[in-house]
């Protein structure tokens, strides 16, 4: 099977005030079909959007946009949507990450090591006491009439990131790929984060990239117990037999 990388994919839409939204469209899926363009977007934050962008976000024709984000995160930076406007279903995964590092910070210098850390307790909580809104998320995927849909949160990289992981595996992607797609943030997310005054160079550069340990070990914690993938999804996605042959039809060609 080709690399995600031979396919150049994933393929991303240009925008100007979004670096990292992408078409979940084009990877191979273990029974040969591959994910349908068009259809499901992963994204960072939108409320940065121009005029321009508007217009081409527009051409998406999306019906429904999923809010990773937590409560002020919204607040502060509120999404903008073209007209007519899809539907706004908010699944808030607090952010963690930075009051534990606004803590370090105070107490003595904070290294990568420490981020990394931090961010892989923050993604074990997504495969764990977070899947609730993934189990959501993946629920209105199935859904025909809430399709295009755009899922994102800050950064686009981790709480998405792992979304779009789960959504890949139910697809029956290979791992191999799900990294891949997992990895192409830190080719085109330019990293535009509000990072406390004085943050070390390592701490942002540790921030700002995709890790691939990380999303390793969230998979491996979120399937221990289940006998495979399919089991991990009908207990903890609620998706049975007939949903995930669903999904894969809705989504697969």
């Amino acid at each position: 099977m080709p690399s995600a990388a031979a396919e150049a994919l994933p393929r991303r839409v240009a925008l100007e005030g979004c670096t990292n939204l992408r078409d979940l469209g084009g990877y191979r899926a273990a029974d040969g079909r591959r994910v349908r363009f068009g259809l499901v977007f992963r994204a960072a934050a939108l409320g940065a959007l121009t005029d321009a962008d508007l217009v081409t976000l527009g051409r998406l024709g999306l019906r429904t946009v999923c809010d990773l984000r937590g409560e002020k995160e919204r607040e502060r930076a509120p999404s903008r949507l073209p007209e007519p406007a899809p539907e706004v279903v908010s699944l808030p995964i607090e952010p963690t990450v930075g009051a534990a590092l606004r803590d370090i910070l105070e107490r003595a210098e904070a290294t990568g090591e420490d981020v990394v850390s931090l961010l892989g307790q923050a993604y074990q909580a997504y495969a764990t006491s977070k899947l609730p809104q993934y189990r959501a998320l993946l629920g209105l995927l199935s859904r025909p009439e809430r399709l295009p849909l755009v899922f994102h949160c800050s950064a686009g990289k981790d709480r998405t990131g792992f979304g779009a992981a789960l959504l890949l595996t139910a697809l029956g992607v290979p791992r191999a790929v799900v990294i891949e797609d997992y990895l192409a943030t830190n080719r085109f997310w330019e990293g535009r984060a509000a990072l406390p005054p004085g943050t070390p160079p390592a701490v942002s550069e540790a921030l700002k990239r995709a890790h691939a340990p990380l999303l390793e070990a969230a998979l491996d914690t979120a399937l221990r117990g289940h006998a495979d993938a399919e089991a991990f999804m009908e207990a903890a996605l609620g998706l049975d037999a007939a949903r995930l042959a669903a999904l894969r039809d809705a989504l697969l060609e």
